[in-house]
C-alpha cells in the first residue's frame, strides 16, 4: 500500500481548523472527501500539525495511504479537482516509505506572523493579518525581546490554559521580527510548539512594538509559569505554517528502526508532542 506525502496550503477562515471535527468544515475533512471523490476510498490522512479555526499555511505536510498505486502527480491534480471550491491546494505530492508519518517524521516547524501596521483599514488581506491600528510599532524593539524566547524554555506563561502537550517545555530554536514597509513579519523555528504559543508570543511583542513593555517585561513574564503574565493573545489572522521539515529517507528510517526496538525492548520511546496551532 503506497504512502504518500502532500504538501498543502490553505486559507483557514472558513474552517474550524485542520482537524476534522463536528462543528463545522476542516481541511482535514476537504482533503479526505477528495481522497473519496477520486479513488473511492475512506482513508484517514494524518497532518503535520492541528491548526486552529483561521489559521493559514502555505507549507502544511500531510501522509495517505492508497489501496492503488497511482502516480504522485495524478494524485495531486486529482485531489486539486476535487478539493474545489474550497480554498484549500495540494501544492506537491511524492511517494514516501511505510513508515514516514507527516507529524511525528518532522524535525523541525516553522511559522510566520503578519502585522499590518497602518490606521487604514485592510481590504485585500482582511483575515490574512493582524491589523495594528497604532502608532508605528518598533520592530528592532520586538526582534530583541523576542530572543527572550530563544533556547529550551518552560513556556507554561505562553500556552493556552487548556493545552494538552505533557509538558510546558520547547526548544524554540529562532525567533525574527522585521518590518517591510507597513507590514511587520515574525517567523519562528521549533521542532514543536504548544497550543496557542505562538500567537501569545506575538501578542506579548506587540507591547514591546508600542513601548508598554520592554525585553525585561518579557523576561519576567517568562519566569512567572503564569499564563496570567502573558499580553494578549493575537488573533489567527496573521498566522501561518510555512513549512515542516524532514529528515533524508534513510535517517527517518533508521529512526523508525529505533523506535520499533525500543518499542520491543519494553522502553518508552520519547518523542516531542506538537499542538502545532500556534
Amino acid at each position: 500500500m503506497p504512502r504518500y506525502k502532500l504538501t498543502v496550503e490553505y486559507d483557514g477562515r472558513p474552517f474550524v481548523g485542520w482537524q476534522r471535527q463536528a462543528n463545522g468544515p476542516s481541511v482535514q475533512g476537504v482533503i479526505e472527501r477528495a481522497i473519496l471523490a477520486f479513488s473511492g476510498e475512506t482513508v484517514t490522512i494524518g497532518g503535520a500539525g492541528r491548526t486552529d479555526s483561521g489559521v493559514h499555511a502555505l507549507g502544511q505536510v500531510a501522509h495517505c495511504d492508497l489501496e492503488k498505486d497511482w502516480p504522485a502527480e495524478t494524485v495531486m491534480n486529482a485531489l486539486n479537482f476535487h478539493c474545489q471550491p474550497d480554498p484549500v491546494a495540494i501544492l506537491a505530492c511524492e511517494k514516501m516509505h511505510e513508515g514516514f508519518d507527516a507529524r511525528f517524521s518532522a524535525i523541525r516547524r516553522h511559522y510566520r506572523y503578519r502585522i499590518v501596521n497602518r490606521f487604514p483599514p485592510l481590504t485585500h488581506e482582511k483575515g490574512l493579518a493582524w491589523h495594528v491600528k497604532k502608532e508605528r510599532l518598533d520592530a528592532e524593539a520586538m526582534h530583541e525581546a523576542a530572543q527572550v524566547f530563544v533556547g529550551h524554555i518552560d513556556f507554561t506563561t505562553f500556552r493556552h490554559s487548556r493545552c494538552q502537550a505533557k509538558s510546558p517545555w520547547k526548544t524554540l530554536e529562532r525567533f525574527a521580527v522585521w518590518r517591510e514597509g507597513d507590514i511587520i513579519l515574525a517567523e519562528c523555528s521549533a521542532r514543536s510548539f504548544l497550543h496557542n504559543q505562538v500567537r501569545s508570543m506575538v501578542g506579548t511583542l506587540r507591547l514591546v512594538g508600542e513601548g508598554r513593555w520592554s525585553a525585561a517585561d518579557v523576561q519576567k513574564a517568562l519566569d512567572a509559569l503564569d499564563r496570567k503574565a502573558c499580553g494578549p493573545v493575537a488573533p489567527a489572522d496573521g498566522l501561518y505554517l510555512t513549512q515542516v521539515d524532514y529528515r533524508p529517507a534513510e535517517a527517518d528510517r533508521a529512526s523508525l528502526e529505533g523506535y520499533l526496538a525500543s518499542l520491543k525492548s519494553g522502553q518508552e520511546a520519547a518523542s516531542e508532542e506538537d499542538e502545532a496551532s500556534g
